[in-house]
């Protein structure tokens, strides 16, 4: 009898354990077909939802101060400097009193950068020589003809008069601090165009031959005129007699 019970347990177990392996618990995708708007929560985690109050967020976004630049600065831009211009203000004084930026010069203890020699022309009354300054220190401009100097300029002064000089002469520009002479800026001072001249002489005798025609005709106007007058006088008196 105590067999029978045994063996009675035993079948039971094993019932049991058949059925619950036909039924196996719900898996992943069982969960998301039963909430499709739901994604899957990993395993091991809770899918329950927290709500958090967003007034401090609000209160650190508004409390953000978002640095504005002001677009008309002058910081940052080229200083309004031409090295060819005379009497311009130094680069340094426009850097100093904008804030604007100027291109590198070289110390006040090392030999300037050469000056550029622009041009070398007769203005009419003399020739005139104009250069543009190097990016260098300079105390003043030297300019030599023909390899002597001729004369010496400011350091603000871009151009200068040079008076009379031979045709196809030699002129240079040196700038000069007190660490010594740049190297020479050269042209060669061109030949006056003589079409000018001849230009001249001829308007010259056109004029010339214009007054000398109209005084031809204002004497023989001159003359006819008395000749008039006396024919008149002639027959007056012819009248009269």
């Amino acid at each position: 009898m105590a067999a029978n019970r045994g063996l009675a347990f035993t079948l039971g177990m094993v019932c049991l354990v058949l059925i619950r392996g036909y039924s196996p618990l719900p898996t992943t995708s069982q969960l998301a077909e039963t909430n499709p708007t739901r994604p899957p929560a990993p395993r091991g985690l809770t899918t329950e939802t927290f709500d958090f109050p967003t007034e401090d967020y609000s209160l650190m976004e508004d409390s953000t101060v978002t640095p504005t630049r002001n677009a008309a600065s002058p910081f940052g831009k080229r200083c309004d400097y031409n090295p060819c211009l005379d009497s311009q203000i130094p680069c340094a004084v426009l850097r100093t009193s904008t804030g604007c930026l100027c291109p590198g010069l070289t110390l006040h203890n090392e030999v300037p950068n050469t000056p550029t020699l622009k041009s070398v022309s007769w203005n009419g009354s003399e020739v005139v020589a104009r250069w543009c300054a190097p990016h260098s220190y300079v105390t003043a401009y030297i300019v030599k003809v023909g390899g002597q100097e001729r004369r010496r300029f400011r350091k603000d002064q871009r151009s200068g008069g040079l008076g009379d000089m031979d045709h196809n002469t030699e002129v240079c520009v040196v700038a000069v601090n007190d660490a010594g002479d740049s190297e020479r800026s050269c042209l060669t001072y061109p030949p006056r165009d003589s079409s000018l001249s001849l230009k001249a002489g001829l308007i010259g005798g056109a004029l010339g031959f214009l007054l000398l025609l109209l005084l031809a005709v204002l004497l023989w106007r001159h003359k006819r005129q008395r000749k008039q007058e006396a024919s008149i006088s002639m027959h007056d008196t012819a009248e009269t007699e």
